[in-house]
């Protein structure tokens, strides 16, 4: 059994459009896509078979107001335009709707992953769960601490899946997965920044201390994650695609020319995966 595994990272995911672009040109398919975050998103274009359909949004889209900045944050309480990115371009009536049918249509298994608020734990959205134009699974996923209001989702309130597990490899594994591609989108090298989850997990203490103790430690979760991922690697069973430079991307930037380098980056380094999956 087959899987994929992005894990996001705001407009760094683009490298793992560009990943999952490839993938479509060269026919790959997958038994199960985890996506974290941003990469829950390419994620569920890549199994509804939409080629280019993220690489819109994040060259085009997100240059909108609606989509992310000051105005949406006066007006929604959240940097991030959730509602307007999964909901108003995504929905049937949208400028780029996803293809429900398709996605349903799909033999491959598909999960987003988000964070509990108020227990800081992972909780994992299945296809099984969407209904036609209510992509919250999308929302819950992508809705990062402090800069984001927790999103709800039939009562629970969620955060960003990475905050609980980042690199749900483990996910993978139980789910039957004995041959697994990882995306990051920073290089494989890239030191933590502590400083900026300290300030974060802070800030949440007090209306949300499991997700704060959750922020904090995420990045060590991750760099373990890691560590156990190359392990894998070494033994066959996994292959990270990784970018071996994203020019100082931060997670909300959004230099198009140096996305753009970066989708290339991810539809090049992804020439790999044919020949691992064989």
């Amino acid at each position: 059994m087959t899987g994929i595994i992005d894990v996001g990272g705001g407009t760094r995911g683009i490298y793992g459009c560009g990943v999952f672009d490839r993938c479509l040109d060269d026919h790959l398919s997958f038994d199960c896509v985890i996506g974290v975050s941003a990469g829950s998103a390419n994620g569920i274009s890549f199994v509804a078979g939409q080629r280019g359909r993220n690489y819109v949004f994040y060259t085009d889209y997100v240059f909108r107001p609606e989509y992310m900045g000051l105005k949406t944050l006066l007006k929604t309480g959240s940097y991030i335009g959730l509602d307007y990115i999964y909901g108003t371009l995504s929905n049937s009536s949208g400028e780029y709707p996803l293809d429900f049918d398709a996605l349903q249509a799909s033999a491959t298994e598909f999960e987003a992953v988000a964070t509990d608020a108020e227990t800081g734990r992972p909780y994992y959205f299945s296809k099984k769960t969407l209904e036609r134009d209510r992509y919250q699974c999308l929302m819950a996923s992508c809705c990062v601490p402090v800069v984001c209001k927790p999103y709800p989702v039939n009562g629970v309130l969620y955060y960003d899946g990475g905050v609980s597990d980042p690199i749900p490899y483990r996910r993978a594994l139980q789910s039957g997965c004995d041959k697994l591609v990882v995306i990051l989108t920073k290089p494989i090298a890239a030191k933590p920044d502590n400083r900026r989850n300290g300030f974060a997990g802070a800030l949440l203490r007090r209306k949300y201390p499991r997700a704060a103790q959750a922020i904090v430690r995420c990045n060590s979760l991750y760099q373990h994650d890691l560590k156990a991922v190359q392990a894998l690697e070494k033994e066959g069973k996994a292959l990270i695609i990784a970018p071996d430079d994203i020019s100082s991307l931060k997670t909300l930037s959004s230099d198009v020319s140096v996305l753009k380098e970066l989708y290339q980056k991810g539809y090049n380094d992804a020439s790999v995966i044919a020949a691992f999956l064989s």
